[in-house]
């Protein structure tokens, strides 16, 4: 009798269980932010991942020589590209990473290489072959490990750069829409403060942050990989300040009428996903198709990172740097005051 009865006494939980399953997918389907996180965030990743490291020719080595006999007897291979340099320019371009390899004229033949890349020794293979079809060449290897030259000196302000852009979107837009789930902005219209005041309020944080994150993370790179700074400290702090303050305006942007978290979680990786892959963060944007190179010129993170390299690897100075500067500042500024305008307590 126990069995039939624990039998009966079941059966109605079925449709139960059904009624609150469907429960559950329509409250899914209507966070934004989870969405995103399970149908389009693998996705766009796919497509621009996809896109990057596309099937396509290899492209010829670049090569540094110092003689216009080395530069012809290169040039025959079609794998290689070389430039006719000054020592001491090409030992500058090896340094920075726009050559992969330098060839030094004599007997025997030297090449200077960072043997910590792969492209540099592939670059060293290929000349050996070029130079030497024959057999093993008399050559001489003298690897270097010059700053600015290893992936680790690429990587570095590339991480920095994607720092200023979480600390900025989530550090500002995420907190601003929590403070409005929570009346905290409700309230806060009841005190003499102006909606400006609340803003700049987080523009201002965000500086301050900076000046205590940037040392860190510089002392870190420094102490632990030995990255350190060809250009000027004040330039590299001034480049880190206007990219942090254009993230705070993004950050601002995207949360002056966002409802609650969900929405403004789903609205902020929008917004840091094609940064994220498109930008040069851990992989080159030469990887992309000439037709998108203009788009992502103009992508903040990409502007960021391009003046941050400039002056932590080639030493850059203002002037150099400036074109990326002004696209900073006009978005932070145009960014905030669109904020301002849309923004709204509750």
């Amino acid at each position: 009798m126990n069995a039939p009865t624990a039998g009966l006494k079941s059966a109605p939980i079925s449709p139960a269980l059904w009624e609150l399953t469907l429960a559950r997918l329509r409250l899914f389907f209507r966070e934004p932010g989870a969405v995103f996180w399970t149908f389009g965030f693998p996705l766009l990743l796919s497509i621009a991942l996809g896109i990057a490291f596309r099937n396509r020719p290899a492209e010829p080595v670049p090569v540094a020589v110092v003689s216009a006999e080395l530069e012809r007897s290169l040039a025959a291979d079609p794998q290689l590209r070389p430039r006719l340099l000054g020592e001491a320019e090409a030992k500058e371009a090896l340094r920075t990473g726009k050559v992969d390899l330098v060839v030094l004229a004599g007997a025997p033949i030297v090449y200077l290489y960072d043997p910590a890349r792969a492209e540099s020794r592939l670059a060293r293979a290929l000349a050996d072959a070029a130079l030497h079809p024959r057999g093993a060449p008399a050559t001489i290897d003298k690897p270097v490990t010059e700053p600015g030259s290893r992936y680790i000196d690429f990587l570095i302000p590339g991480l920095l750069g994607m720092n200023l852009m979480s600390a900025g979107m989530w550090g500002v837009g995420y907190i601003v829409v929590e403070m409005r789930t929570k009346k905290l902005l409700k309230r806060l219209v009841a005190t003499p403060m102006s909606r400006a005041q609340f803003l700049w309020s987080f523009v201002v944080m965000r500086a301050l942050f900076l000046l205590m994150e940037l040392p860190v993370l510089l002392g870190f790179a420094w102490l632990v990989f030995r990255v350190g700074v060809a250009g000027s400290f004040a330039l590299l702090l001034g480049v880190s300040l206007i990219g942090a303050l254009a993230f705070a305006g993004i950050g601002l942007l995207v949360a002056a009428r966002a409802q609650n978290t969900q929405t403004v979680t789903g609205l902020i990786n929008l917004v840091m996903l094609p940064m994220f892959v498109g930008s040069g963060v851990f992989f080159s944007t030469s990887r992309f198709p000439d037709a998108v190179q203009p788009f992502l010129r103009v992508l903040p993170l990409t502007a960021l990172n391009d003046g941050l390299r400039a002056v932590m690897i080639d030493g850059a100075g203002l002037t150099a740097v400036a074109g990326q500067i002004g696209l900073l500042a006009g978005i932070a500024l145009a960014t905030f005051f669109a904020a301002l305008r849309l923004f709204r307590w509750r």
